[in-house]
């Protein structure tokens, strides 16, 4: 074949460019986008099918589970430019990722491309030029095992969705989800709050003392603090002591404020000796952190750099596509000898030859799946770039990130830390009497004698420490960590003196809420997901309202909470964290070809000897009581209820009657599960109830103006008065009393005139409004003025997306809401003189790419009238509030236009068909064989 090139496909537009540049002249490389196909909706299948075994899933759960999929409208396209250039090639190399979505990505290719080409598999974990030209010396065939693993996992998520989400649509509100890990994440968070909720703080107090040597010359330069241990040789309790029911745990002396303050008097009164009775020293030493896995690397951006899982993989993703590091998904610490090798040399390079130990670190891997364990994040190449070289290539999130992979990488090669620990225990005491205490009382302390003990850490070799030092997550009762303190020189024996002694009071702390770094963790600790899906089901669980984010705090909401106990009471199993994991590791055998999807398949859903399966379970649901299910009960006579419109409370008066309408009162939205104690119920019911203020009287319609808090925000309006009652009169000729005639039967009664409203600016208060303002709001929108050559009235007013100007059909926005009441004639002649939204025209884009591999037109980063967005002049695509202009790449705008573009059109309202057309013929899922 004359000018034949070889097809590379691989699924990303910057892998693409990135690969092509070291394949040379001899291979057209291109990108599918992403999958190319997927399972259609089932409302989208032939009229046919529909009503077969195929209508609920789109999966034949009758006949094998076989799929039907479909090429989305969205890449139609590109499919058959892919076909034209396949055409034209005499061989196709896919060169998708090496895990299960990238293999399964390349068999969709070869099932929709029909190659009549030799086929190839082409692997790679960096881009880079050695990597990729050994990739193409050294190809392989398809995995289908990853695929029938990637396959089921598609399959499962649809048979749960779609069997378990409408008994949440049905019971707890419209639009939920429920999901085999999604579900399983929101638990873990709901049990969290949970815990919280139930927890009862105790309190205790200790002693803080600060000492410095008897003979010290410079007591300022020799002070070091000290904490009370013991106290009559018993242990004195701290906030590890303490359950989490806010009982003591173990043997211990719990001190109280009286106590407390009796002892510093003590302490410190003259004749009590002070002496250093013991001083203890051993070696430290501390070993590097291994490499990043995906895990680790969303745990430690997460505390480092305040990303978001979502962003870590997204930032990861276009350093890996750019050749900056090796593939961003794995679950290995392991280390390639090129690694090894180039870490040591920078070690030594950068820190010293002692900076490294004298033989290679070696980290064993966890990972439980052997198919997808790709060697550690790390830089890539043979030589690793400091990220002082690539600081001016590299910028905001991509530098940090790089710049902490290489640093993480760096020092896993390197030596341990080393140093000295010394120990230092000082007796105070014993008293000689009995202590005073604060309210006049005495406290028996007489021949007590207090303890205390202080620690310091000397460091003598920093070792991996000069490189990078590992953070951690927030820990519980942090005051009780043993301080790291500098000491002076001491020697058993030796008098010291009490320059200063605190008694400070502590409670205990609740279990910490999760946050995404320690979500992650703790996910990986149960085996629940895979390093691909964390950043996923975070994001998930957070866009469906379950989660939300205080600060770094994952917060469950009350919706998530009736969720979790429908799940938790009627699908026990799936939300089960050992039933979760199980799965996961099925998956991981499928992968590995030791175990047989339709097998797994038919036992989840149909049932085995092992458990029920999910049909029988929906099948078997019985009644659910909703309302239940959406109550929490707070105190005997006050209940949470989750309602449509958020959650609120209900109470019931001590002597109401049995049929009474029950008291309901709104929560505040920023007010958390944890935070709804009986306590702060009672108060949100006994607080008073805020009722209508009337602001005066309308002069010109002699109506009453009200201010009032609705459900959609604070508003003004007019008072309609009372209708009048059609009363009897008195006939003036006969002085016959004459009944008001009645309406006619089946007449229309009189609509009832509806009252202006009107919504306070968000800059208003509820409390400050006053009918002046009230009536400039009721009168809105306000005329401005005509146009003097067009005569046309001019008007400013509110509307749905904010204050603008109207001139006919024409508009203009608004700098702000108080400019509807300030704008005169000219500022809105001026206005309307300028072209609409002229001013983000005249400022151009925000940020301007190469031209999108889809529709091959420029791409551009535009401030619209609803924020900012992506546009390649045919596709806007917001750009999600989470995510900043500065972080979008051209990998991300790529990435936003494809996702807008699977999503399609908005469906148009449904229209009587005239002619019936003929259905498409089913395309039943190609029996998958190796290339």
């Amino acid at each position: 074949m004359s000018g034949a090139k070889k097809l590379v496909i691989v699924e990303s537009p910057t892998k693409m460019k990135s690969i092509a540049q070291y394949l040379g002249d001899g291979y057209q490389v291109l990108s599918s986008v992403g999958h190319i196909r997927d399972l259609i909706e089932p409302k989208n299948l032939p009229a046919e099918l529909k009503k077969g075994s195929l209508g609920k899933f789109s999966v034949d759960v009758e006949h094998g589970f076989e799929p039907y999929y479909v090429v989305s409208d969205a890449k139609k396209k590109t499919v058959a430019e892919l076909k034209r250039a396949l055409k034209d090639a005499d061989e196709l190399l896919l060169a998708t990722d090496e895990d299960r979505e990238g293999e399964a990505i390349a068999w969709h290719l070869l099932q929709e491309l029909k190659p009549k080409v030799p086929v190839r598999r082409m692997v790679f974990h960096e881009i880079t030029k050695d990597a990729i030209q050994q990739a193409k010396d050294n190809t392989r065939d398809l995995d289908t095992a990853l695929v029938d693993a990637q396959e089921t996992r598609r399959i499962l998520d649809r048979l749960y969705g779609y069997e378990v989400s409408p008994v949440l649509w049905r019971k707890v509100g419209p639009g939920l989800s429920a999901g085999r890990v999604q579900s399983a994440a929101t638990r873990l968070v709901v049990d969290r709050e949970r815990e919280r909720l139930a927890f009862v703080a105790a309190g205790y107090w200790d002693l803080i003392g600060r000492f410095s040597p008897a003979t010290s010359s410079d007591d300022g330069a020799q002070a070091f603090e000290a904490r009370l241990v013991r106290l009559g040789g018993e242990r004195v309790a701290t906030g590890r002591d303490f359950d989490d029911a806010g009982a003591l745990k173990g043997k211990a002396v719990v001190l109280d404020e009286r106590v407390a303050e009796s002892l510093v008097h003590a302490l410190r009164a003259d004749g009590v000796s002070r002496t250093v009775s013991k001083v203890e020293s051993k070696p430290y030493s501390r070993r590097p952190a291994a490499p990043f896995t995906t895990s680790t690397l969303q745990q430690e951006s997460a505390r480092k750099l305040r990303l978001s899982a979502r962003d870590t993989m997204r930032v990861a993703q276009s350093l890996y596509e750019n050749g900056y590091i090796t593939y961003m998904r794995t679950d290995s610490t392991s280390l390639s000898q090129q690694a090894i090798t180039a870490a040591r040399a920078q070690a030594t390079k950068l820190y010293g030859s002692d900076s490294i130990p004298d033989k290679p670190r070696v980290y064993a891997g966890k990972s439980k799946n052997a198919q997808e364990a790709h060697e550690a994040i790390r830089p890539s190449g043979e030589v690793f770039r400091t990220p002082s070289e690539l600081q001016s290539v590299l910028r905001g999130s991509e530098f940090k990130l790089y710049d902490l992979i290489w640093k993480r990488t760096v020092a896993s090669q390197m030596a341990d830390a080393k140093g000295q620990t010394a120990t230092v225990t000082i007796e105070v005491g014993p008293t000689a009497a009995d202590a005073s205490t604060p309210d006049g009382g005495s406290v028996s302390v007489a021949g007590t004698i207090a303890e205390f003990t202080a620690s310091g850490t000397v460091i003598t070799f920093r070792g991996f420490l000069a490189a990078y030092e590992e953070s951690r997550d927030e820990e519980r009762n942090a005051d009780d960590a043993p301080g790291e303190a500098k000491l002076p020189p001491l020697r058993e024996g030796q008098a010291v003196v009490i320059a200063d002694l605190e008694a400070k009071g502590h409670e205990t702390s609740p279990p910490p809420r999760y946050t995404e770094a320690s979500l992650v963790k703790r996910l990986e600790e149960l085996g629940i997901g895979r390093p691909s899906t964390f950043a996923s089901i975070i994001s998930t669980i957070l866009d469906r309202g379950y989660v939300t984010q205080r600060g770094q705090a994952l917060v469950p909401s009350w919706v998530a909470f009736s969720v979790v106990r429908l799940l938790e009471e009627h699908f026990g199993d799936l939300v089960e964290y050992d039933f979760t994991a199980e799965m996961e590791d099925d998956l991981d055998h499928i992968a590995a070809g030791e175990a047989d999807r339709v097998d797994w398949l038919s036992s989840f859903y149909f049932g085995s000897d092992k458990h029920r399966g999910l049909r029988q379970v929906v099948d078997n649901l019985g009644e659910i009581d909703a309302r239940e299910i959406n109550s929490v009960q707070i105190a005997p006579d006050v209940t949470l209820r989750i309602g449509k419109y958020g959650p609120y409370l209900e109470a019931v008066e001590p002597d109401a009657a049995p049929d009474a309408t029950p008291r309901r009162v709104n929560l505040p939205p920023d007010l958390a599960p944890d935070e709804l104690t009986e306590a702060k119920a009672r108060e949100l019911i006994d607080a008073p109830v805020q009722v209508d203020r009337v602001l005066g009287e309308n002069p010109d319609t002699g109506k009453q103006v009200v201010v009032k808090d609705g459900r959609f925000g604070p508003y003004v309006t007019e008072l309609e008065p009372e209708p009048e009652s059609a009363e009897a009169s008195v006939d003036p000729a006969t002085g016959e009393v004459v009944e008001a005639p009645k309406p006619k039967r089946g007449a229309k009664k009189a609509a009832a005139p509806k009252p202006r409203t009107a919504s306070l600016f968000k800059s208003m208060q509820i409390e400050e409004i006053d009918l002046d303002t009230a009536l400039k709001l009721l009168d809105l929108p306000r005329v401005v003025g005509l146009d003097p050559e067009s005569g046309e009235e001019i008007t400013a007013q509110n509307g749905r997306y904010g204050p603008y100007l109207k001139k006919a059909a024409d508009t203009r926005t608004l700098p702000s809401e108080d400019a509807i009441f300030e704008i005169d004639l000219p500022g809105a002649l001026e206005l309307f003189a300028q072209p609409k939204y002229g001013a983000r025209r005249a400022s151009s884009a925000l940020k301007e790419f190469d031209n999108d591999p889809v529709s091959g037109k420029p791409i551009k980063v535009k401030d619209g009238r609803f924020g900012p967005y992506v546009t390649d002049g045919t596709t806007n695509a917001t750009i999600p509030r989470a995510e900043s202009v500065e972080d979008i790449t051209f990998e991300r705008a790529v990435e936003l236009l494809q996702i807008k573009r699977d999503k399609g059109p908005a469906a148009p309202r449904a229209k009587r068909a005239t002619t019936a057309k003929k259905a498409p013929a089913r395309k039943p899922a190609a029996k998958k064989s190796p290339a």
